[in-house]
């Protein structure tokens, strides 16, 4: 392989995880990553960009999102308004097509990283839509009879949370990589990136306290590793002594967004 990863020194990988990023760019397929919100998916494309120092192109999908949307858009309502009015290069088309995300990734000048970030939320036919563009690196416009060809195949790094079951076909095409939520050791050495000057004795009981509310059974959202780092900057800016932390579980809001969750914790505690 002429390009690794090796993680980088704001995102905590493991090894596993490195490896399979590795894997995915040599064989020059898209990589899908699956995990519990908060576990770091969408940000190890930014973790990636850095340590290979490529530019990083995002594609954050909606409910709403056409696979067309990356590809390009052609703006005939507004060739329509210039020709109304008399606006300049309204024969040439290719002034009103202008360019998705991924087409944006195939015309680049150099290697991108290429993030389509969350595809679970379009609806199902969206990632089969893409079989052929992420196949091929090539899509066709009709309106302009081109044909647009990476220039240079992009680093496909695509994000789900599980919320739909991604087809087969599409499937087989990627590599996939799970990521597990960490356990405290990890989430340790995840804080210190945050927090490199932690009080040991304040990080141990945040520590204790995080995990012992996230195995609460029924909560219907458990924290995430995004509500851990507020609620530890939480604790820090109070005083808040590290001794109190597991008995009171303060600021349990930071942690906690649903008011059921909220009275599992006074219940349990």
């Amino acid at each position: 392989m002429n390009e690794k990863f090796s993680g980088s020194q704001e995102y905590v990988a493991s090894q596993e995880l490195m490896t399979t990023v590795n894997i995915a760019i040599a064989l020059q397929k898209p990589l899908l990553i699956k995990g519990e919100p908060g576990t770091g998916k969408t940000m190890l494309a930014k973790a990636v960009s850095d340590a290979l120092g490529k530019d990083l192109i995002t594609w954050n999908i909606k409910s709403t999102t056409k696979a067309q949307d990356g590809l390009y858009v052609y703006d005939v309502v507004q060739r329509l308004y210039d020709s109304q009015f008399g606006g300049h290069g309204v024969d040439d088309i290719s002034h009103y097509i202008q360019m998705g995300k991924l087409g944006e990734a195939f015309q680049s000048e150099e290697q991108v990283i290429l993030l389509i970030d969350e595809i679970d939320k379009a609806d199902l036919e969206f990632p089969n839509d893409l079989l052929w563009e992420l196949d091929q690196m090539e899509f066709y416009i009709p309106e302009t009879k081109e044909t647009v060809k990476a220039k240079h195949r992009p680093i496909v790094i695509i994000t789900s949370n599980a919320e739909k079951e991604l087809p087969d076909a599409f499937l087989r095409r990627c590599i996939f990589h799970y990521i597990d939520f960490p356990d405290a050791a990890g989430m340790e050495e995840i804080l210190r990136v945050h927090f490199p000057d932690l009080d040991q004795k304040l990080l141990d009981q945040a520590l204790k306290a995080f995990y012992y509310v996230r195995q609460m059974p029924a909560l219907e959202k458990k924290p995430s590793t995004s509500e851990l780092i507020d609620w530890v900057r939480a604790l820090q800016a109070s005083g808040v002594p590290a001794q109190q932390i597991t008995k009171t579980i303060p600021f349990a809001g930071v942690l906690l967004k649903k008011d059921k969750d909220l009275d599992v914790l006074k219940k349990n505690l």
